[in-house]
């Protein structure tokens, strides 16, 4: 371990920059010329090896995207086309499986470079001091509008109270060493929540804050109803409080209908009770109520039970582009 890392310090590593893409023929525009600069600028520094590379991840898009792609492709800009929209954190995984043993880290980004591509550099200076991972954090959300920042803060309490090991203020933007990624890939789970699954492997690990850019270009592909997806996959792929939940509100409701089952006796031979509509609907809504959502969250768990014993693919590659040879 010790030699492995002293190579961080004696050489510049090999870095490969993963972008998944879906629709993004605007961004991609400005992206591809602005990447290739920074790895240009990183090596003429000696932070990376002059065989890094860009590759960008084609999540099955329906616009020019995979066209702009293999237009650029090189050896410095390499391309995998899924035969699918298989979803962002598939795309970022494919990339992972696909590329990961190409160079000795891979770094995540998003194709608008919201995210600070500046802050590329000092996460490579935490590698060579011997980091394994590197978590990109923003400083603050006023990019976002007052709503989204509220949710997103909502959202990283929330997956804390339940007990989920999250980076707070942190998305997909980050840097994994080699030796990370290939424990990374043995996890074979379809239900994929990445922003969870790299604090559990442990490692060295810090973190590099920088600010959030506003979009420039395309539209944001995590509208309100995608994010509360994305929220709700991340609760179920890592904790089962939520069933501790409803066996807690079950024991809580017995508790108290012993209760009123004692008040009812005491009140009719004590006092004499006329039934009320009240006292008949009201519980039977509340107790419904409850029954249906315990089984909606039982049945989530169980869905998830289902798409992982199937062990279908989690994504398929159409073709690849650049690199030695294209496919």
């Amino acid at each position: 371990m010790i030699s492995h890392q002293s190579r961080h310090f004696d050489c510049s590593p090999v870095v490969g920059i993963i972008v998944p893409c879906f629709n993004e023929e605007e961004s991609l525009l400005k992206t591809l010329p602005v990447l290739l600069s920074l790895l240009q600028k990183l090596a003429d520094r000696g932070k990376v090896g002059t065989d890094s590379f860009i590759g960008f991840i084609d999540d099955g898009s329906n616009d020019r995207t995979w066209d702009i792609i293999v237009k650029g492709a090189s050896a410095k800009v390499r391309g995998v086309r899924l035969s699918c929209n298989c979803g962002h954190q598939r795309a970022l995984l494919a990339g992972i499986e696909i590329f990961q043993g190409q160079a000795e880290c891979l770094i995540t980004i998003d194709a608008d470079l919201q995210d600070d591509v500046d802050a590329i550099e000092e996460m490579l200076d935490r590698f060579r001091e011997g980091y394994q991972i590197v978590y990109g954090v923003r400083r603050e959300r006023s990019a976002d509008s007052l709503f989204k920042r509220y949710t997103a803060h909502g959202f990283y309490r929330f997956m804390e109270l339940l007990g989920v090991q999250i980076v707070y203020n942190h998305a997909d933007f980050r840097l994994a060493s080699r030796r990370v990624l290939q424990e990374l890939v043995r996890f074979r789970e379809v239900n994929l929540f990445l922003r969870g699954m790299f604090p559990l492997l442990g490692f060295r690990s810090t973190c590099v804050t920088y600010n959030r850019k506003e979009r420039g270009e395309g539209e944001s592909k995590y509208p309100l109803r995608k994010m509360l997806s994305f929220a709700w996959d991340g609760v179920t792929s890592f904790s089962i409080k939520p069933l501790r939940l409803i066996s807690v509100m079950g024991f809580f409701l017995f508790i108290v209908s012993i209760f009123l089952c004692a008040y009812a006796i005491l009140s009719y031979t004590l006092i004499g009770t006329v039934p009320g509509w009240a006292s008949i609907v009201l519980p039977m809504y509340l107790l419904g109520g409850i029954q249906l959502l315990g089984i909606g969250i039982i049945g989530e768990y169980a869905g998830k039970i289902y798409a992982e014993v199937k062990q279908r693919p989690r994504f398929i590659i159409e073709k690849v582009v650049g690199g030695e040879h294209d496919q």
